[in-house]
């Protein structure tokens, strides 16, 4: 059983990680300015600003992983200030031995091998353009971090998100760098089953100081 914290866990992707790694016995500590109105069992709240790094120390006291489920929006739109709540982050959890995980969205995948990224497209949202070269930025952050961190970075599928929260099937695809589609060309995941994928992969570490991508 390990002590996971879960950034932003009362969000859509974080309340599904509280949910999932409860269900698995682990003891769970969501984190977030607003209150959920009912927790698992298993699970406690901390509530707080992410700005304020004594939160974060607080949050990770006794922890053996943290999992980051912040999007740059609302208060942290301006560019930056997820990047730096984010580098607080990886300090605060180098130097408790912390595992660090962070979901960063689609944008920053390569839609090919050798092509370009998907935030780089023209069909990719104007709207979401800031958000996605963002998170690449604290991606290209974490890769130059020396040893003493323990990092994984996750991309979701494309279509992932509130808009589409489909079912848990208990299934999934692991990829790298190149974002996953399947014989329709579409890149899905469930909420459900991103929180799957990321317990199963604080349960069984098989992605150190890497990104990897999860979809149907």
């Amino acid at each position: 059983m390990a002590r996971i914290v879960i950034l932003g866990g009362t969000g859509y992707a974080g309340a599904h990680l509280v949910n999932e790694a409860a269900s698995r016995g682990h003891q769970v500590l969501a984190v977030s300015r607003t209150a959920p109105e009912s927790l698992p069992a298993g699970a406690e709240h901390l509530g707080g600003d992410l700005r304020d790094p004594a939160v974060l120390r607080t949050a990770l006291e006794g922890a053996d992983a943290v999992i980051a489920t912040v999007s740059p929006r609302g208060e942290l739109a301006e560019q930056g200030a997820l990047r730096g709540i984010y580098a607080q982050l990886a300090e605060i959890a180098r130097e408790k031995d912390v595992r660090l995980g962070v979901i960063g969205g689609a944008g920053s995948l390569q839609v090919t091998a050798d092509g370009p990224k998907l935030v780089d497209t023209p069909e990719f949202p104007d709207a979401f353009q800031e958000e996605a070269r963002e998170l690449d930025a604290v991606l290209g952050d974490l890769r130059t971090e020396g040893e003493g961190l323990d990092w994984f970075f996750v991309s979701p599928a494309a279509g992932f998100g509130a808009y589409a929260p489909g079912e848990r099937t208990g299934s999934y695809r692991l990829g790298g760098d190149v974002l996953l589609t399947d014989e329709n060309g579409a890149s899905e995941l469930s909420g459900a089953d991103l929180a799957i994928a990321l317990i199963d992969e604080i349960e069984t570490p098989a992605h150190r100081r890497t990104r990897f991508t999860v979809a149907y």
